[in-house]
């Protein structure tokens, strides 16, 4: 009797372990209401399906990581969706759970092409989707075309698919995404419905990054997520990227990400250490701010992050002297420094901060040397932070509070007093020229002293007789139109005539050259002397008040 032996069951070989995926694809929004930041596109997108209004074609625009191409996909779905039972319409809460819907979701579904028009630019390209574009489509109820990057299709790729774009057979959808919109054509655009994406907040980014900790068992403090939210200056994907590296970063024991892990990370300068140094700054400390500028600096700290950090604090600090709606996730310290800068500085003094600093973080960005750049940014701002603005000079001048420069002794010349005109009584020839324009106004004659003042240029005026010279281009009209305005308002007869000689000045040419001598009195004088040393690059723009701004 043969003997039998029971090996059991044949060994089975290993699971692999499911590759891992990046947070940026693991969280792609399925739905429409996973789309954060883009209620207004997704409540018109619900409305056109509602009503059978669906345009042939969609182009969605907006910054990188927004959800364009999520957004595409998702129309794809809602127009292809049949539901669980395989007999629903459009939809804008597609199933997710119906083979068009689970096929579209895995990039596999046979009538929805995605095309990388970065990869695929020529007229060729776009040749095979207008044929193609004939058929019916397969399975689906739309055959649907996604082009990605679409600016950066050829001129002649462009043009062959406008025909089809504009004509499109009815079972076809196109849906173009972009990050260029000003390098598609006109001739494109008008064939599309347009969603322009917005920039997702920084406040819903940091919900959105919360949510995302949760479920993926990591602990992150709010304000390391503010951070990151900040970072990823409204895009969705690349604040999922920096979140991925955070958590990475993160201590093993615990994975819990901090806001210090994320500025050591990114680069960042410390929130409160930027204080510090405008706070040094505004004390006229030099020394001080270089050395705390130094100390951020050998913690890998970027020079031109720096000032522009510097520059969102001083931002921040207007808007509080504004009175700007607060930040809710704002720290209560950084509020009070903000809230106690606003009350002590002035807004000349904010807007000469701000300006400052904007051209130091320039400097630094173009430098060959940007640390040693910063340093002598932050060395003009402390000297300039010491300064009075204008107005506080004026007046301290005014009071006597300080003397006015040596070179500023000599009295300013007397401007010119402007010759008042005399009423005109009834019947009386004007007395001059400006008498006779001044007489035209007060009759109602607004247009012809209007060209008189700009164009007319006086060779002799003898009233009842007025020489205009042809040097200045006058209507030919005017003359007869000037002598029966004359009349009456004279009750005179008056010779207007026209001459081949040089004439005056035109008045409002004596006028610009009566402000330039004014002008350069007001620039001789003492106190705007004093100003312009105090501040070389200070320029006159209004003097009828007196004050150099």
């Amino acid at each position: 009797m043969a003997t039998t032996f029971d090996l059991g069951d044949p060994p089975q070989p290993a699971t692999a372990p499911a590759p891992y995926r990046v947070l940026a694809r693991k969280y792609r929004p399925q739905t429409f209401s996973e789309l954060i930041g883009q209620d207004a596109m997704v409540r018109t997108l619900g409305n056109a399906i509602k009503r059978d209004r669906l345009a042939h074609a969609f182009l969605m625009t907006g910054v990188r990581g927004v959800g364009k191409t999520s957004t595409a996909r998702l129309i794809a779905k809602a127009l292809n969706c049949i539901g669980p039972d395989g007999e629903g319409g459009p939809t804008i809460d597609p199933c997710g759970v119906c083979e068009p819907c689970r096929a579209i979701a895995e990039g596999r579904h046979i009538d929805v092409i995605e095309m990388d028009a970065a990869s695929h630019t020529g007229v060729d390209d776009v040749r095979e989707i207008i044929e193609a574009s004939r058929y019916s489509a397969v399975t689906a109820r739309y055959k649907i075309y996604i082009v990605d990057e679409v600016h950066m299709l050829s001129k002649n790729a462009f043009n062959a698919l406008l025909k089809t774009l504009e004509e499109p057979p009815a079972h076809v959808k196109f849906l173009f995404a972009t990050t260029e919109v000003n390098k598609v054509p006109i001739t494109v655009l008008s064939r599309c419905q347009r969603f322009d994406l917005r920039r997702i907040s920084a406040e819903l980014l940091g919900h959105h990054f919360a949510e995302v900790c949760r479920k993926e068992g990591v602990s992150a403090d709010p304000e390391a997520l503010a951070l990151i939210a900040r970072a990823a200056e409204g895009s969705a994907r690349d604040g999922l990227s920096i979140l991925d590296q955070a958590i990475a970063h993160a201590d093993l024991e615990g994975s819990i990400v901090t806001a210090d892990a994320v500025r050591e990370m990114l680069g960042l300068s410390d929130r409160g250490a930027v204080r510090d140094l405008l706070g040094l700054v505004l004390g006229g400390d030099g020394p001080g701010a270089l050395a705390l500028l130094r100390r951020q600096y050998d913690l890998g700290v970027d020079p031109q992050g720096v000032l522009r950090s510097l520059l969102e604090t001083v931002h921040g600090v207007t808007l509080a002297k504004v009175g700007a709606a607060p930040d809710l996730a704002q720290p209560a310290e950084e509020a009070a420094a903000y809230a106690d800068w606003s009350a002590r500085l002035s807004f000349p003094a904010l807007h000469r901060l701000w300006q400052l600093m904007l051209k130091g973080h320039d400097e630094v960005a173009r430098a060959v040397l940007p640390i040693e750049a910063a340093e002598m940014a932050l060395l003009r701002i402390v000297h300039a932070s010491t300064l009075p603005d204008p107005g506080e000079l004026a007046r301290r001048m005014m009071s006597g509070e300080i003397a006015p420069p040596a070179s500023a002794s000599s009295g300013p010349p007397a401007a010119p007093e402007p010759v008042p005109v005399p009423p005109e009584p009834v019947n009386t020839l004007p007395a001059d020229f400006p008498a006779l324009v001044a007489a035209l106004e007060g009759a109602g004659e607004h247009a012809l002293a209007a060209r008189l003042t700009h164009n007319a240029s006086v060779v002799r005026y003898a009233a009842p007789e007025l020489v205009l010279s042809s040097a200045r281009p006058l209507p030919p009209d005017l003359a007869k139109e000037l002598a029966e305005a004359l009349r009456r308002i004279t009750d005179r007869t008056w010779r207007v005539l026209v001459e081949d000689a040089p004439g005056r000045p035109t008045l409002r040419e004596q006028a610009k050259a009566a402000e330039e001598v004014e002008r350069a009195a007001v620039l001789d004088s003492p106190l705007v002397k004093a100003a312009f040393e105090a501040f070389p690059e200070a320029e006159l723009i209004d003097w009828t008040r007196g004050v150099a701004q």
